[in-house]
């Protein structure tokens, strides 16, 4: 009976691990599914929709082939269209059954010609100065790939409104191999425990078939011949007997039979050496027997993996609460993300260093504009007339503070930005505002200045969310953005006498102070160079033209940064004076003479950041950063 017993867990184990081997192998499905993308006319660019990606469910991989330098970036879907606007291009969509459509799109932007500029003849297209732009390095794109001749992007997973750019190098056309796929639920949670079954099944068949020989040889052991028919017998008559036979007749049953020399009968010692033999034998061949079995579950155990098993405590999370922010109706996208800002940042921190290296001036003005670049330029003047200039420390990325991007759909584009540096900690915290003019620019910094020590950021909106630009006549402040500028010039000129002085607080009033220092220091100067009686000084503090850059707060205060000049001219009272340069070398490097006999003017540049409260406020305006860079040292002629 052990063996039919042992035969039925033979195949039982048969069926049910050739049952969890064809669940993974013959009856599994496909793991992914593909959607073909057919462009019949080819065009430079391709916009795929979101909502192709998103036609099914799943993290969504996205296929390219073509000949060369493949890109692909996504991105807002308005963004991409409005770069793309001057341009022609197929659209990817999906039409009402779920299928993919292309249509060609034609460019919709011309150039105007500027005034002076010779008008086209009448019927004559324009010149079309933006054919063949690269989208590659483009600051508008989240997020961007590109390889050659075949182009993955893996594990994608656009939200509503956004979209896909396709193109090589804008020149040719775009790749048509375009395929979309997504995962399918491959996971088989039957074929773990089948195996398993069955490997215990065929356990438990090996172990019945041991004990089935087992048993079988026990009973086929040796056996003697038995004795032939045994004589009539009669009582026997015990007086008749001698009394040495007639004792161990009458002798008790429990009494131990004859013994040999050794002191064990025949009888115990043949079935103890039988016995003592097969043992070992039997241990040894139930567990040779054992190990294939227990050798093929380990195999079927380590081949199964987390899909082949069922996910009992695979519950869905209990979500957590959190704060409500509500959004403000018809608000509008932040211009850039978090992520995003961190790779301008970047990216704009290795373009200054490089061309910071080389005196590019060309290089940083990709990077540069407004008072920024203008300070750039003079110190790239300076460092080649004198070496030992220091190099401008480059833009800290390592730890990015606050990211406060304008919410808005149009351009210009405007991000303030504060970051730190965690390598290197007499590097002062950085705080600047980056513009993007039109969708085909980079971002630019248009203002930078070193954190104050004592300085504390005013509570800010959430990335995510955005904020606003001030308008420079703004009147919910307590000053408006355009009037900060001259309100601080007149601090400076005119210190406790100004009407303002009372709306500052105390750094702004110490950089004030340390202003009217260094001019005094240029009259105590000519004093004990005895030329206070042969020369005069003036000074002059004046905002800037450019227009100031001011974000609200959370507190319906703003940031408001500004930038002023400030000039210092020194002038002979004699025609017989003249004013010698001495020892200023930077005077003598950017004028290239040692002295002038009409004077000098020297041009410095102030950028400024401050916390403007609201209107209905009692705080004062505080200083957050400042900067002071030369910007030129002119003979007077």
């Amino acid at each position: 009976m052990r063996f039919v017993w042992a035969v039925v867990a033979f195949v039982l184990a048969t069926v049910l691990i050739g049952a969890g081997i064809a669940q993974r192998t013959v009856f599994m499905g496909p793991s992914s599914q593909q959607m073909q993308v057919k462009i019949d006319e080819p065009a430079p660019f391709v916009l795929m929709d979101g909502d192709v990606l998103r036609a099914r469910p799943g993290a969504q991989t996205l296929l390219l082939r073509g000949e060369g330098e493949i890109f692909a970036a996504y991105g807002r879907t308005a963004d991409l269209k409005a770069w793309l606007a001057d341009s022609d291009y197929n659209q990817v969509s999906l039409d009402k059954a779920g299928r993919p459509t292309v249509e060609a799109v034609a460019a919709t932007v011309a150039d105007e010609p500027a005034e002076g500029e010779e008008q086209p003849v009448e019927g004559e297209a324009p010149a079309d100065d933006t054919a063949g732009r690269n989208p590659a390095g483009s600051d508008l794109w989240l997020d961007s790939f590109s390889e050659k001749d075949a182009l993955i992007a893996d594990n994608m997973q656009l939200p509503e409104g956004m979209s896909v750019l396709i193109a090589h190098d804008g020149t040719q056309d775009a790749p048509d191999n375009i395929v979309v796929s997504w995962p399918l639920d491959t996971s088989t949670p039957w074929a773990g425990p089948l195996m398993a079954a069955g490997a215990a099944a065929l356990l438990a068949g090996l172990v019945m078939y041991v004990l089935g020989i087992r048993h079988q040889r026990r009973g086929r052991g040796p056996r003697r011949k038995g004795p032939g028919p045994m004589p009539a017998t009669e009582p026997i008559e015990l007086a008749a007997i001698p009394p040495a036979e007639r004792d161990a007749i009458e002798a008790p049953v429990g009494e131990p039979k004859a013994t040999d020399t050794t002191g064990h009968s025949d009888d115990d010692k043949e079935p103890e050496a039988r016995t003592s033999m097969r043992a070992p034998r039997s241990a040894r061949r139930r567990r040779m027997l054992a190990l294939p079995a227990l050798g093929l579950t380990a195999i079927l155990a380590a081949g199964c993996s987390a899909d082949s098993w069922p996910q009992f405590d695979a519950a869905s999370p209990t979500p957590s609460p959190t704060p409500t922010v509500i959004a403000p109706e018809n608000q509008k996208p932040p211009a850039v993300t978090e992520a995003q800002a961190a790779r301008i940042l970047q990216e704009v921190s290795s373009t200054l260093v490089e061309a910071d290296t080389a005196l590019d001036l060309e290089l940083a003005k990709t990077r540069l504009d407004g008072a920024a670049l203008a300070a750039r330029g003079t110190e790239y003047a300076l460092r080649t007339a004198l070496p030992e200039t220091p190099v401008p420390a480059a833009i800290p990325t390592e730890d990015i503070e606050v990211v406060l991007p304008e919410a808005t759909d149009r351009w210009p584009r405007t991000v303030l930005l504060l970051s730190k540096s965690t390598a290197d900690e007499t590097v002062p915290p950085a705080i600047l505002t980056m513009t993007q003019q039109d969708p085909w620019s980079n971002y630019k910094v248009t203002n930078i200045a070193e954190m104050q020590a004592s300085s504390k950021v005013p509570d800010l909106a959430a990335p995510w969310l955005g904020t606003s630009i001030v308008p420079a006549d703004s009147a919910f402040l307590s000053m408006a953005p355009g009037e900060v500028a001259a309100a601080f010039a007149d601090v400076v000129d005119t210190g406790e006498q100004s009407a303002s002085y009372g709306l500052f607080d105390e750094l702004s009033l110490n950089l004030a102070t340390s202003i009217r220092d260094s001019r005094q220091a240029v009259v105590q100067n000519l004093i004990d160079n005895n030329a206070a009686a042969t020369a005069q000084t003036a000074f002059d503090i004046v905002p800037s033209d450019s227009a100031p850059v001011s974000m609200t707060t959370l507190d319906s205060g703003a940031i408001v940064a500004v930038s002023l000049i400030d000039k210092e001219t020194v002038t002979p009272t004699s025609g017989d004076a003249v004013i010698r340069f001495g020892d200023n070398a930077q005077a003598k490097a950017l004028t290239g003479a040692t002295e002038s006999a009409k004077g000098v003017e020297t041009t410095y540049e102030f950028q400024l950041f401050f916390a403007v409260p609201a209107q209905s406020s009692t705080e004062q305006i505080r200083l957050l950063a400042a900067r002071q860079d030369i910007l030129s040292v002119q003979v007077i002629k």
